[in-house]
């Protein structure tokens, strides 16, 4: 029973701490745009010229 005198205020103390970080990320605007950066790794691809012919393509 004594080892709980340690771990309910260590446990308080990282739940504030969670507590703390979350409020802080959301103060941040971290949620604020979630499918942003996985449309824009999509869009963001360009054009690639391939001059080759078809008998010189590298594959399988």
């Amino acid at each position: 029973m004594n080892i709980l005198v340690i771990l309910v205020p260590v446990s308080l103390v990282l739940s504030i701490l969670g507590l703390l970080a979350f409020l802080w990320s959301i103060s941040h605007r971290q949620y604020d745009d979630l499918e942003g950066d996985a449309w824009r790794i999509l869009l963001d691809d360009e054009q690639i010229d391939d001059d080759r012919t078809d008998g010189q393509k590298t594959g399988n």
